[in-house]
């Protein structure tokens, strides 16, 4: 199976599907900026894995000429070759977030995700993934909008399977819950694969999970202790210690790594941060993270601060990278801004999640 990804971002979620094994054969992003980072990444990796082609621009334009034809005559080439073809993309989620603008539909991103869909319809890959953020199914009226778009692709002949994951579930030290749509073309040759309990077609999300998400939040982490800058703590409970911060500030090497300066200035001064605690990540904003727990969801947007646990600092771009648990070799430019920084960071799909999901699908369908 080879691989069309929208929506890409900085590649995080294309980065999973590549290291289990996939072709990533087209790529796209509104955001030049982001594609340039994108590629800029790749080049810093051991095996340097390049995409044929890409396309930096709206998503609708795929619905119209040239493009259509473009895509079109490439499909069709492929499945000459005898190849499947595989979509993945989680359109931008503001609009669906309690956090951020909740306009839904009606909000310029949230009609994105129809977009997704209607190339979905129009251009019957054999598979896809629909990635987004979980109030698009706990709010009520979000959750009839992704109805409306679900009933939009079984009535194209996708049957269909969704979960809610946490990125914990994974191996990724970040409690980040996430939805999580995959759809088979009831006519490719991947549908002769499928598995259904009593009528509802089987996908097997806990294949690949590290930990059980109930279990995990029952385990006795450590709450808040007094800050202290350069303080040193030893690893004493009985948790998963690769869930935490301090072992993939560790692993990826933060303070040495190349976007270990990329940091935000505290407004108003050091004193306000210095009164907050490690571990305390209660309030809306400024919240420090413990050093051996895991962190709140990695979103840097609408004034949410994350403190470093033992630094009176904002994390760095290195550091946020490495609650995304992306490898260690993965940089952004140095002439970015460090708003897109952030930005391309806190809305990828985390990278062990991304990887342990394409697993499941490569495994499952016997690619």
């Amino acid at each position: 199976m080879v691989i069309f990804s929208f929506f890409s971002g900085v590649g995080m979620l294309d980065l999973g599907f590549q290291e289990a094994g996939f072709e990533i054969v087209f790529v796209n992003e509104y955001e030049e900026l982001f594609m340039k980072a994108y590629q800029y990444a790749r080049k810093k990796q051991k095996n340097n894995i390049s995409f044929s082609s890409y396309y930096a621009g709206d998503i609708n334009d795929f619905m119209k000429a040239p493009l259509k034809h473009k895509i079109e005559k490439q499909i069709q080439d492929l499945k000459e070759d005898g190849e499947l073809i595989g979509f993945i993309g989680g359109p931008p989620c503001p609009d669906f977030s309690v956090a951020g603008k909740n306009r839904g539909r009606d909000g310029e991103n949230g009609k994105l995700a129809k977009s997704y869909i209607d190339v979905i319809n129009y251009y019957k890959p054999d598979f896809f993934l629909f990635e987004n953020v979980k109030g698009l199914i706990r709010t009520e009226r979000h959750r009839k909008y992704f109805d409306e778009l679900k009933g939009n692709l079984q009535r194209n002949n996708y049957v269909l399977s969704e979960a809610l994951l946490n990125a914990l579930e994974f191996g990724v030290p970040q409690d980040r819950e996430r939805v999580i749509l995959i759809g088979v073309n009831c006519f490719s040759a991947l549908s002769k694969r499928l598995i259904y309990v009593n009528n509802t077609f089987y996908f097997p999300w806990g294949m690949h999970k590290r930990y059980n998400i109930k279990n995990v939040k029952d385990m006795n982490w450590p709450t808040t202790q007094r800050y202290i800058q350069y303080s040193k703590r030893k690893f004493r409970y009985n948790v998963p210690i690769e869930l935490t911060v301090e072992y993939w500030f560790r692993k990826n090497n933060v303070y040495k790594h190349a976007n270990c300066k990329d940091k935000f200035k505290v407004r108003n001064g050091q004193d306000r941060i210095r009164n907050v605690e490690e571990g305390d990540v209660s309030r809306k904003s400024f919240k420090r993270l413990h050093r051996w727990r895991y962190s709140p969801t990695a979103a840097y947007g609408n004034n949410e601060v994350h403190l470093h646990p033992y630094r009176s600092r904002r994390l760095t771009v290195a550091e946020a990278m490495a609650i995304q648990s992306l490898p260690k070799w993965f940089e952004l430019p140095s002439d970015l801004a460090l708003t897109d920084k952030f930005k391309m960071i806190g809305n990828g799909v985390p990278y062990l999640m991304s990887y342990e999901l394409a697993k499941t699908i490569c495994e499952f369908f016997q690619i």
